[in-house]
C-alpha cells in the first residue's frame, strides 16, 4: 500500500513538473549563472533529504572493517596523535586492517579519518564528516562543470550528484569513503580548463589542494591523478611552469604529513602504514586466501557479493594479460554506480563530442583509472571516487549532444525526467517505510545504501549498552565464520573504554587479560550463533 500511495504521489508530481516546466526553466538558468547560490543550494540539498530520512534511516552503524579502521583514525586524531602505543595485550586485539606492532594504529592515510573527526568534534557524531563531505562534493562539482560547459548544464550536473552520490547512497550512508576523494577530483579537474584559460594564481592553489586532499586519503590512485594532470598541460608544460610550481607548494604540507604519520605509524619516513600491513600479515593476499576457502553459509546480499568479487578478482597468484583483463571485464559492470540507471541511453552520444581535444583527454583519464586500479587485487568504487565529477561530465555532456539533434530536447528532457522519477520513487520508498525489515522492493533498488544495518550487531551493542559499569567480550568465532564479519574492534584508547573487544584465544590465556581488567564485566559473544550468543563468562 504504501509503495501505491508513493507512486500516486509521484505521478501527480511528473505531470505538475512537465505543465509547469516553461515557467520554472527561465528562473532555473538565471540561478545558474549565481555560482555562489548554486554551491549553497546543492550543499544544502544532499543534507535535507538525507536529514529527511532519519526519523526511518538513523544514522548508519558501521559493520565492514574498513569503516572501523576509519574510524579508529578519527578517534587516533581526536587524542591530537597520529599513533597510538602498542598495547601490551595485543594478542588479544589483532584485527583486520589495524597495525598493532610497532604501534596500535589503522593502516590507512587520515583523509576520511580527518572528516570523521571533524564530525565528531563540531556535531557530536562521525557520521556529521560524511554528510559534510558529501555536500562539499556535490557543491564542487557544479563549481567543476562550470569550468567545461554552461552555467545551465553544470546545474544540471550538480543535481545529478546530488541525485546519485546523496541521500540514497552507499558513500553518504557508512564510513568507508568516497565524498572526500570525489570532492578532491573535483578540484582538480575544475581548477585545470580554468587554468588553461585564465592563468590565474587562485586556480593553481585550488589543483595543489585537490591534489594534496586526495594524497591524503587515496595515495595509490593519487599517482594516476598526477599523470592525468601532466597530461592536460601537453606538449606546452612550460607555459604553465609557474602555476605548476604554485600547486607543487600548496600539495607539500599534505606530503609532509604523509611522511610525518609514516614516521609516527611504521617508524620509517617512507614506509606506509598499509605497506607494513602487506609485510606484517599479507593483506589483501591472506583475505584472498580466506575468499576461495570459505564454506557456503548463509550471507547477506553484501556478504555474498564480496564472496563472489573476491573469487573473481584473484587468481591462483600470478598476475597474467589475461587475468589482468578478466578482472577488468568483471570490473566494468561496478561502473553502473556512476550513473542512473536512464543515463545508459545517452552514453553513446558522448562519443559525438570526442571530436575536440579535451574530451579525448577526459576518457584518456577514464582509461587509465581504469587500468591502474585494475592493478590493485581488491575493488571498491570509492577507488574511483576523484573521477566521479568526470562521470557526471560525460552524462552531461551526452545530453548536451542528445539536445542538439532534431528531436533531441524532448528525447533529454524525458531521459532527465525518468532519472528524476527513480530518485523520488526511492525517496518516497524509503519515507514511507516504517518496518524494521527492508522493504520487499528493496531487491530492486540501485543504490543499496539506505539498508537497516547489520541487525546483528545494533541488537548485542544495545544490550551492551544497558549492561551497567565497563564492559570486557570475549568473541569467539565458529569453524564455518565468515571472515569478512569481524566484530573484534576497539578504540584509539583501549584501556579506557568502556566496552573492550577481545579475541578468545582459550581459557587460561583469557584469564591474563581478565587480571588485566580487573572490575570489568565479563562476557563471551559468539556472532555466528543465530541470534548471536552474549552470555556473561565467569
Amino acid at each position: 500500500m504504501p509503495a501505491f500511495g508513493v507512486e500516486f504521489a509521484l505521478a501527480v508530481l511528473l505531470v505538475l513538473f512537465a505543465f509547469t516546466w516553461r515557467w520554472l526553466e527561465p528562473p532555473l538558468v538565471r540561478l545558474a549563472s549565481k555560482t555562489a547560490w548554486c554551491m549553497l543550494f546543492l550543499a544544502i540539498l544532499p543534507v535535507a533529504l538525507r536529514l529527511a530520512l532519519l526519523s526511518h534511516h538513523p544514522a548508519p552503524s558501521p559493520d565492514v572493517y574498513d569503516e572501523f579502521s576509519h574510524l579508529l583514525v578519527a578517534d587516533t586524531l581526536r587524542h591530537f596523535r597520529l599513533a597510538n602505543p602498542a598495547h601490551p595485550m595485543h594478542r588479544f586485539f589483532e584485527t583486520f586492517f589495524v597495525l598493532q606492532q610497532p604501534t596500535y594504529s589503522s593502516i590507512y592515510p587520515i583523509g576520511q579519518g580527518l572528516a570523521l573527526a571533524f564530525g565528531r568534534a563540531i556535531f557530536g557524531h562521525p557520521w556529521a564528516g560524511v554528510i559534510f563531505s558529501t555536500a562539499v562534493f556535490c557543491a564542487l562539482c557544479y563549481w567543476m562543470l562550470r569550468g567545461w560547459t554552461t552555467p545551465g548544464w553544470a546545474l544540471l550536473g550538480g543535481v545529478l550528484a546530488v541525485m546519485e552520490f546523496g541521500p540514497l547512497c552507499t558513500w553518504m550512508n557508512s564510513y568507508w569513503g568516497g565524498s572526500l576523494a570525489a570532492a578532491a577530483g573535483c578540484l582538480v579537474f575544475g581548477a585545470l580548463p580554468r587554468i588553461r584559460a585564465y592563468g590565474r594564481t587562485r586556480d593553481a592553489v585550488f589543483l595543489g589542494l585537490g591534489l594534496g586532499v586526495h594524497l591524503l586519503t587515496r595515495p595509490y590512485e593519487s599517482i594516476f591523478l598526477l599523470v592525468c594532470v601532466i597530461a592536460f598541460f601537453m606538449p606546452r608544460p612550460w607555459k604553465f611552469a609557474r602555476l605548476g610550481a604554485i600547486a607543487a607548494l600548496v600539495t607539500i604540507p599534505a606530503v609532509g604529513i604523509t611522511l610525518v604519520q609514516n614516521k609516527q605509524v611504521t617508524g620509517s619516513w617512507t614506509t606506509l602504514p598499509y605497506t607494513l600491513s602487506q609485510y606484517q600479515y599479507g593483506v589483501p593476499a591472506a583475505l584472498t586466501v580466506q575468499a576461495n576457502v570459505v564454506p557456503h553459509i548463509d550471507l547477506t546480499p553484501q556478504q555474498a557479493l564480496d564472496y563472489k568479487m573476491q573469487r573473481s578478482f584473484h587468481g591462483e597468484g600470478t598476475e597474467t594479460i589475461g587475468s589482468f583483463f578478466g578482472r577488468l571485464e568483471y570490473r566494468v559492470r561496478f561502473y553502473r554506480f556512476f550513473f542512473l540507471a536512464p543515463l545508459y541511453l545517452i552514453l553513446p552520444a558522448f562519443f559525438f563530442s570526442l571530436r575536440e581535444r579535451r574530451f579525448i583527454w577526459v576518457l584518456g583519464t577514464l582509461t587509465l583509472f581504469a587500468l591502474g586500479v585494475n592493478l590493485f587485487p581488491a575493488f571498491q568504487v570509492h577507488y574511483l571516487a576523484a573521477v566521479t565529477c568526470l562521470f557526471v561530465l560525460i552524462s552531461v555532456v551526452g545530453l548536451q549532444q542528445l539536445s542538439r539533434l532534431k528531436a533531441g530536447p524532448e528525447a533529454a528532457q524525458l531521459i532527465l525526467l525518468l532519472c528524476f522519477a527513480q530518485f523520488l520513487f526511492w525517496c518516497g520508498i524509503h519515507l514511507s517505510d516504517t518496518s524494521t525489515a527492508p522493504s520487499p522492493a528493496a531487491q530492486f533498488e540501485t543504490w543499496y545504501g539506505l539498508d537497516h544495518g547489520n541487525a546483528r550487531r545494533i541488537v548485542v551493542n544495545h544490550e551492551l549498552a544497558e549492561a551497567p559499569g565497563r564492559q570486557l567480550v570475549f568473541v569467539r568465532y565458529s569453524p564455518v565464520h565468515m571472515f569478512q564479519e569481524e566484530w573484534v574492534w576497539n578504540e584509539a584508547d583501549i584501556d579506557a573504554a568502556r566496552v573492550v573487544w577481545a579475541r578468545d584465544l582459550g581459557e587460561d590465556e583469557n584469564r591474563e587479560l581478565v587480571d588485566y581488567y580487573p572490575g570489568r564485566t565479563v562476557w563471551l559473544l559468539e556472532p555466528d550463533a543465530r541470534p548471536p550468543r552474549l552470555t556473561p563468562l565467569r
